[in-house]
Parts: structure tokens; sequence; C-alpha cells
């Protein structure tokens, strides 16, 4: 089925019809709050600020821009992140809150995640009061009262809950994952302004950067698709069973264990903890206390180096990838079902065997993925430094993210598609 076909026939089903004007409904919704200011902001400011921070200038872009606005939803769906992440490292070390995330159900995972965001609420609230100091210090925004500052705290966590919200819904109502739908078009909305920039500051000796950024561009897409589908196939092997003068089983197949089984989760998961010691350190400052304020310079001082910012980003998401993959991959639940089902694994003992072979096959095959992902993680940093121009820093995390939910995006059209048509 040629593309043209494909999108006819998702347009002529109601359903599929209705999910899809929903999204877009829901993304003009985001991008109409974005373009929504608090009040008291200096643009000449802003911009120069932007321009200047390097990692604020990437977090404006999942921001879906609202931080170069200063929007009311300038914290986009960063608390709700790390909420989810704070929850589920507390699954590694609470056997209660991993029961209720992998054996109690439906139930348990819904419990799970209105404990996520209840815990995005305090979140939220620090790191509106962060960014808000921080950018009253820089003289962004002029120097607000106290009532003023509490509302704008309040305006700015709503809306981070009120995205909480919608990046929920639609995932419910519509297709994919909502939150990585918002961060998607936050990206792609970021677009034109990257390509002015570039067009005004045009250079003709700048051009063989130019062919170099786009050539590196499609090398990191081709990758990001290569990685992405990459699977190791495991044979299973299905027992004979006899029933009545029938003979079921004897199948062969193979269990697929992607090499990228996190997605681009945890560059989303590294991002949010790289932000927080910052939000952290800001709100030390605000304090009139000698050992806070030099813990807050320390803080500032570590996450200025570029060399200590790169190492520790490139470490988070290599950790975060194994994190991720442990968290939501059970081979021990894979095992069980292979020997309740009849299957196992040529070679291989059913049970604490087979499941013991799958865990170190995905520990291998994960350090692939891992590696790959930290590296286009860290490449715009390291494209920044080599050419100077923060307009092409934003590169290989950009890509990896609006390739990955793109492909996810069209596996789940498909799946919708092929379930219509049985």
């Amino acid at each position: 089925m040629d593309f043209l076909q494909k999108l006819k026939l998702v347009w002529s089903d109601s359903t599929l019809r209705k999910r899809l004007l929903f999204i877009g409904a829901m993304l003009i919704a985001f991008r109409f709050l974005s373009a929504i200011p608090i009040p008291g902001i200096n643009v000449a400011e802003l911009a120069n600020f932007l321009a200047n921070n390097q990692f604020f200038g990437l977090l404006n872009i999942f921001s879906g821009g609202g931080l170069s606005n200063l929007s009311i939803v300038m914290l986009g769906v960063g608390p709700y992140i790390t909420a989810s992440i704070i929850m589920q490292l507390l699954t590694m070390m609470s056997p209660k809150l991993k029961a209720m995330y992998h054996e109690d159900g439906e139930a348990g995972r819904a419990k799970f995640a209105q404990y996520s965001r209840l815990l995005s609420l305090p979140l939220a609230l620090i790191q509106a009061f962060g960014f808000l100091v921080l950018l009253s210090r820089q003289g962004v925004i002029s120097d607000l009262a106290l009532f003023s500052t509490a509302t704008n705290v309040i305006i700015v966590t709503g809306g981070s809950l009120l995205m909480m919200w919608i990046g929920e819904i639609m995932t419910e109502y519509g297709i994919g994952n909502g939150t990585s739908l918002i961060i998607f078009a936050g990206i792609v909305a970021s677009i034109p302004g990257a390509a002015s920039q570039l067009a005004f500051a045009f250079d003709p000796s700048d051009i063989p950067m130019y062919f170099g950024f786009l050539a590196l561009s499609i090398l990191v897409v081709f990758g990001v698709v290569v990685v992405t589908e990459a699977e190791r196939p495991i044979p299973v092997t299905y027992a004979k069973r006899v029933r009545g003068m029938k003979v079921y089983g004897g199948v062969s197949t193979y269990l697929p264990l992607r090499v990228n089984q996190a997605g681009v989760i945890p560059i989303i998961f590294a991002l949010s903890i790289m932000l927080f010691p910052q939000m952290v350190a800001t709100v030390l400052s605000a304090f009139d206390n000698a050992i806070l304020h030099s813990l807050s310079s320390f803080l500032n001082i570590v996450f200025a180096n570029s060399w200590v910012y790169s190492i520790l980003y490139f470490a988070l998401v290599f950790l975060f990838t194994y994190f991720y993959t442990a968290v939501t991959f059970d081979p021990d639940t894979i095992a069980t079902n292979l020997q309740k089902n009849g299957a196992f694994i040529p070679g291989v003992r059913p049970g604490t065997a087979t499941a013991a072979y799958i865990g170190s096959v995905t520990t291998r095959i994960t350090l692939v993925g891992a590696v790959f992902l930290a590296l286009v993680a860290v490449l715009p940093l390291a494209m920044q430094g080599i050419t100077g121009n923060s307009s092409l820093a934003i590169g290989g995390t950009a890509l990896l993210i609006v390739v990955s939910v793109v492909l996810d995006f069209m596996k789940k059209i498909d799946a919708q598609v092929s379930m219509r048509e049985y």
C-alpha cells in the first residue's frame, strides 16, 4: 500500500479522522498558549539571555518556544517528566511501587500515574520560582513585588499542569504519546525561526559548514532510523501438544528484542535532570545565607563548564537508557509467559535460565543503543564548539526526537489501519 492510498484509507475512517483532528486541535491550542506571555518582560534582554545560554536555548525548543516568549506554559511538560523519572527511580527501591507498576495491571499503572501527577505540582512550583528568580536577576523580568511574583509562579505552575493534562488526553483520545507529540510540535515550530536566523547571518564563507551540517543531519536521521528499527531476534519453539486426534504446537518463531527499547525517553529524562540542579542553585541564591550562596555558586560554575556539562549529559543519557529499559522490560515476566505457553528457547532451560539469557542479550544490545543516544545527545554541543554557531546547536537531539516520534506515530497509525482492515 503506497502512501497516498494509506492516507486516503486513514481519512476515510471516521474514528481515525476524529483522532487525528483531535491531535491537531490540541497542538493548535498548545501553540496558542505558548504565545501568551507573563507580564513584566524585557524582550531585548530575554533574546540576549537565550542567545548566550545554550542550555536554556535548547530548553526553549522543548518547551515549544514558550520560554522564548516567557509564556504561561514556558515549563512545558518538564515537571511531569521529572516526576515520572522520580517515580520510576522509586520503583527500583520500593517493592510495593514495583509490584504496583508491573503486577497490578491497569489499575496499578493508573494509580502509579496519579502519584506522578501529584508529584508534578511541587516540582512545577520549584521550577517556576527558580526560573522567575533567575530571569529577574538577569534583568529579563522587571523586579516584581511579592504579590506579582507569587501570581506569576501560580500562573506558570498552572500552565505546566495544563500541558500535562493536554498531553494525557492526547494519549487517551488521539494516536501515539501525547507528551512526545507536544515536544515534537515545539521542535518543528522552532524550525522557521532557526532557518531565518541562518538566512540573515548567511556568509558565503560558511557554505562548507552548512553543507557539512546538512550531511551530518542526514547521517543522524539514517542512524536514528537504523537503530530505532534494529532488532535482535531470539529463536523460540513451541512444544508439540496432542489433544484428541490433533497435534498443536511445534511451530518455530522468534522473540524480537529492540536495540533501542527506550526510544527518546532517556534524552528527555536527562534534560529534565540537568535542569533541576540549576533551578536549585537559583532558589538557593535567593536566601541570605553564606553556605547556601557558596553551594549555589558551585553548582553554577559546574554547569557553566561545557566539558563538565557534556560529560554529565553523556553519562545521564547512557545510564537512563539502561534504567528505562530495565524498568519497562522484564525478562522474568517474558520467561514466565513463554513457559506457560509451552515455548522455549532452543538450548536454554525454561524458567530462570531463560530469564537470565534474555537479560544478558538485552544488556549487550542496549549498549549499542545507549552509546548511540548519548553521542547524538552531545553532538549539538560538539557542533557549537566547532562552528561557534548556536543556531546549529540543536541539530542532533532535535533530529533524534523528531525522527523517533514520527516513526512511532506512523507505526501507531499502521496498527490502527491494520485493525480496521481486519
